[in-house]
């Protein structure tokens, strides 16, 4: 089944091109828009895998665009094609959860390679973004994840040990309401939701011993 798509950008002749080379390679283009309020649209008519998209873009750009999609379409996964290379480009497309980030200025090969990886579910960033962009944005990531409360932090301890959320409640002295309460807020800002990736990251964070 060929991988469906839907190509944004806000000129014509790009389209045809990029249309041209993707469905030369199998994949289908379904749609285009010019826009991203266009795209969103389409999006929500057409539900493709994947939603390839510029930047630069009047009345709606593909960085908000990308973030709506994010949000109301979880299972469309978005690529920009772009000119820029700029770490805060780069990082505010990956806190969008963009899963695509590909230069224009790299072979059209870089293009098809990304929409490969990116259906099978990884990200792919074009070689001509720094790494230590990436690297800059995984330390931003870091920071967030510590930003735990103290409370939180103990119930993750806790959690790592192997305690229930009506063990948690007993040893701090809180109703089972109030340590399952902490224990959601904690897990949302990790954004990790098993007991096994909270152990993990217990383990690396030195909160518990292995």
């Amino acid at each position: 089944m060929p991988i469906r798509i839907v190509l944004v950008d806000d000129h014509v002749l790009v389209r045809q091109g990029l249309k041209a080379l993707i469905e030369n390679d199998g994949s289908q283009v379904m749609g285009e828009a010019s826009d991203g309020q266009e795209a969103l649209r389409q999006v929500e008519s057409l539900r493709p895998d994947i939603v390839v998209m510029d930047i630069s873009m009047p009345s709606f750009n593909g960085l908000n665009a990308a973030r709506e999609i994010g949000r109301s379409f979880p299972k469309t996964k978005t690529i920009l094609l772009t000119q820029h290379d700029e770490s805060q480009y780069v990082s505010e497309a990956l806190e969008a959860g963009v899963k695509g980030y590909v230069l224009k200025n790299q072979a059209a090969g870089d293009l098809l390679q990304a929409i490969k990886q990116v259906s099978r579910g990884q990200v792919y960033l074009s070689p001509g973004v720094s790494g230590a962009v990436v690297e800059s944005y995984q330390s931003k990531l870091d920071e967030t994840k510590a930003r735990l409360t103290p409370r939180e932090k103990q119930v993750l301890q806790l959690i790592a040990e192997g305690k229930s959320t009506r063990d948690i409640a007993s040893v701090l002295g809180i109703s089972v309401k109030t340590a399952e309460s902490h224990r959601t807020r904690m897990m949302h800002k990790l954004d990790i939701h098993e007991t096994a990736s909270l152990v993990l990251y217990a383990v690396r964070k030195g909160i518990v011993q292995p």
